[in-house]
């Protein structure tokens, strides 16, 4: 039993020594990110770019195609979602707002129709290995990042359900240290949208 331990912790070990140091960097600059989202935090944008970009690399090593180009999108609403929270503070004093019915089935929608539309594309024109479950990751993460910048409450759903989708596609694709990531922040989209909910009925009373 203490061999077979040891022989676990080792391999934990080597894993990440050999995690590359962008991916690190990612890790750690999205952990940030993702906390000072949960605060309402402004700063949360500027320091999502320096994990977007050093994920694009990462994706791009590791044959995740609609991941990395989903770095782009990130990238521009970074700076969207950045001018829009410091815009909405200014000007509403209810910053938190909640999606409708028709808005989920909105969102399922495009999160299905982009799923399928990602996962053809990636079957047909790249050399994933994972076209569909890449493509539905992407999709999922294009709906919540959106409803994120808008400051909607259940963006936090959809991000918990992005993260326990991403651990094992992670875990497939060697990429371990960005899998044990994730499983923290399925940790803190919960508390995120414990805390953003509680500022919206805070709003609403």
């Amino acid at each position: 039993m203490l061999l077979l331990e040891s022989s676990f912790f080792q391999l934990i070990a080597d894993q990440f020594i050999h995690t590359t140091w962008l991916e690190w960097l990612g890790v750690v600059s999205g952990f940030i990110c993702i906390y000072l989202a949960t605060k309402e935090n402004v700063l949360s944008w500027p320091i999502s770019i320096i994990s977007v970009i050093a994920y694009a690399w990462v994706f791009l090593d590791a044959k995740m195609y609609g991941d990395m180009a989903l770095q782009f999108y990130f990238l521009f609403t970074a700076f969207y979602g950045w001018y829009f929270w410091i815009r909405k503070k200014q000007v509403h004093d209810k910053p938190v707002t909640k999606l409708s019915k028709k808005g989920w089935w909105l969102a399922i929608g495009s999160v299905i129709i982009l799923s399928f539309a990602l996962g053809l594309f990636l079957n047909h024109f790249t050399d994933t290995n994972v076209p569909y479950e890449d493509g539905f990751c992407t999709a999922l993460s294009f709906v919540a990042q959106l409803m994120l910048t808008r400051k909607i409450l259940q963006n936090w759903i959809l991000w918990i359900v992005v993260d326990l989708c991403y651990i094992p596609l992670y875990i497939y694709k060697n990429l371990n240290l960005s899998a044990i990531f994730y499983a923290f922040l399925v940790v803190i989209a919960i508390k995120g949208y414990i805390d953003w909910r509680k500022t919206y009925r805070e709003q609403t009373n």
